[in-house]
């Protein structure tokens, strides 16, 4: 959709840009969560620059920003942030709150830290069906689950030098925004684990969660992964998206 009168595109597009660029704030937000000791709020700020990672890119299409503010790139961005928030705050929250064997936990963080730029820079990032290609460095997802599960720290550890091996593969992973194929149940189910996390999130402390939340995140992790692994093992090689 492409508003008729350029001035109001215009200011539709700076608003989309300054939507987009919100995330840098609860990216702070997050990262001052960290420095006073409270992880559950860390996850909640990392959460909502989730959401405004998720909203912003169908909005700059609808609005078609790229046509309306040429001399501002939309998508350095979105990758600025999305560094900061998928992998450099994760990464710290891991740091302080996530356990790794003794005198790994640095040589661990740095590959996750330059790993996930190749991720960033790979411009074959997409394929033509809008899987990620490769781990997509959703480092933030990766530190909960170790959060809420805790984790053992030898676990840890090989899940996250797997995952950096998986970044450089041509493993598919599931966007549930962008894939067109199942794309109801797909963002259903993306909701139902966005939801349930933030209630393990909060109650880990106290009481850790109720049987039925617990199910139900479950349920959709495995939902997501069976997306992945289908879409890897069985429709084959794709062309990349342009």
């Amino acid at each position: 959709m492409i508003l008729g009168d350029w001035p109001i595109q215009k200011t539709a597009a700076w608003a989309v840009h300054l939507f987009t660029a919100m995330g840098v704030i609860f990216a702070a937000l997050a990262l001052l969560a960290i420095v006073n000791n409270e992880p559950s709020a860390c996850i909640f700020w990392l959460a909502v620059s989730l959401v405004i990672d998720g909203i912003d890119g169908t909005l700059a299409r609808k609005i078609d920003v790229k046509n309306a503010l040429p001399e501002v790139d939309g998508s350095a961005l979105d990758l600025i942030i999305d560094y900061l928030t998928y992998v450099f705050i994760p990464v710290l929250f891991m740091y302080y709150y996530v356990a790794f064997p003794e005198h790994t936990t640095l040589i661990v963080l740095a590959c996750i830290l330059v790993s996930s730029l190749y991720c960033f820079a790979n411009v074959g990032m997409k394929s033509s069906d809008n899987y990620f290609v490769g781990f997509p460095a959703t480092w933030n997802i990766v530190a909960l689950y170790f959060y809420l599960l805790n984790t053992g720290p030898w676990l840890n550890l090989t899940v996250c030098l797997f995952l950096c091996v998986l970044t450089f593969s041509k493993i598919k992973f599931l966007h549930p925004f962008r894939v067109k194929e199942l794309m109801p149940v797909n963002i259903l189910a993306t909701g139902i684990w966005f939801v349930t996390s933030l209630i393990l999130a909060k109650d880990h402390v106290s009481t850790g969660g109720s049987d039925i939340v617990w199910m139900l995140w479950w349920i959709s992790s495995l939902y997501v992964l069976i997306m992945c692994l289908w879409r890897t093992c069985f429709k084959g090689e794709d062309k990349l998206a342009n």
